[in-house]
């Protein structure tokens, strides 16, 4: 005989158990569900190394890219090097957001030539980018510009900042302009600064306060912002071929490499420990420099704020965008060794920043 009590006592603490795992199923289901999620912007800088046109500009010194010149510049290299530039930008940050960067500031641009065949090159188009660009007085005819995505990115107001150079310090008086951007990243008020800071031809020391002159072109910049808004996010980025623990950085720019050590007002400088590690942009007899940077304001540091905050920083640096042979390998792959045409993308690797930003909840009345 089967003993019916059993069987109710069995069956009590099978729908016990069962009732028991399906509360636990909906609770994890609701954690899950509850999860904080993210948007995305990507922020980055690469120097183009020599990106100009083939036409003559009898208004600066581009006599070397041209057909005749000495280099053999030819439509051929010219329209090579557009195919390379873009497939770099169009893999950077692309496994955090598959738009890659929302603003992506560049140096060693000729002019907004360029700039259009690049924005338009096949692998960029999708993207709509636009760029914000000023002719300077450098010597050589280079700029900085800023591309941006106008899915993430609307400008406001912009302008070119002269970096006026004490005499002695280099060769040439004039360099490249400060670029400064002011925008809505996804609804964030934004300062942006594009920066290629004086080369170190003729030495780091004799050259080192013309970094100085140019950083404080910024500091001053970002003195006016902030004298009006506290708060103020701001981003310095460029090639200031200096490192991160050059003096133009640490004392002009007061630019720190501890998040601990950054007050309201101050600059945070992520790339400090990479640099201080052996880990750079650009290489000169075998040793790294970590000259392309991307610094934020002390406003970019709060995670708990509703707008975008600073996550992390990146160096963009495939297999396929270092030499393989020759003296310059392990170097970033170069489009030109001397006259000798190596055919690759830049002498510099380009940075990024990954910016995050809550995603608002649904409430459960939604």
């Amino acid at each position: 005989m089967v003993n019916i009590d059993v069987l109710m006592f069995v069956h009590h603490q099978y729908m016990k158990t069962f009732y028991t795992l399906l509360f636990l199923l909906i609770i994890c289901c609701k954690i899950s569900a509850q999860q904080q999620q993210y948007k995305s912007a990507v922020v980055a800088f690469y120097n183009l190394e020599n990106f100009y046109d083939t036409v003559n500009n009898p208004n600066v010194n581009d006599e070397e890219f041209l057909p005749n010149g000495p280099k053999n510049y030819n439509s051929k290299v010219y329209w090579t090097k557009v195919e390379h530039l873009a497939t770099v930008i169009s893999q950077i940050g692309t496994d955090i957001n598959p738009d890659g960067p929302a603003l992506l500031g560049v140096a060693e641009i000729e002019n907004d030539t360029v700039l259009n065949d690049l924005v338009h090159q096949s692998l960029l188009q999708p993207r709509n980018y636009a760029f914000v660009h000023y002719d300077s007085r450098d010597f050589r005819g280079v700029d900085v510009a800023l591309l941006y995505n106008p899915k993430y990115f609307q400008v406001i107001s912009s302008k070119k900042l002269f970096v006026h150079l004490q005499q002695g310090t280099k060769p040439a008086y004039f360099t490249r302009d400060v670029l400064w951007v002011k925008g809505l990243l996804a609804g964030d008020t934004i300062n942006v600064f594009v920066n290629h800071w004086p080369s170190r031809v003729g030495g780091e020391q004799r050259s080192a306060p013309a970094r100085a002159v140019a950083a404080q072109v910024d500091k001053d910049a970002i003195d006016s912002i902030q004298k009006l808004q506290p708060d103020a996010k701001i981003i310095v980025m460029g090639d200031l071929n200096d490192d991160p623990v050059s003096p133009s950085v640490t004392k002009v720019l007061n630019a720190k490499g501890n998040v601990e050590d950054v007050k309201p007002g101050g600059l945070y400088n992520p790339w400090v420990d990479l640099y201080k590690k052996g880990i750079g942009t650009l290489a000169f007899q075998d040793a790294w420099g970590l000259f392309d940077q991307i610094m934020v304001s002390y406003s970019w540091l709060n995670k708990s704020q509703t707008g975008f905050f600073y996550y992390q920083q990146h160096i963009f640096n495939k297999e396929y965008m270092v030499e393989n042979i020759g003296k310059y390998k392990g170097y970033p792959m170069r489009t030109w060794d001397g006259n000798i045409y190596r055919g690759g993308y830049s002498d510099h690797f380009p940075t990024y920043i990954i910016l995050l930003k809550k995603v608002k909840q649904p409430t459960a009345s939604q």
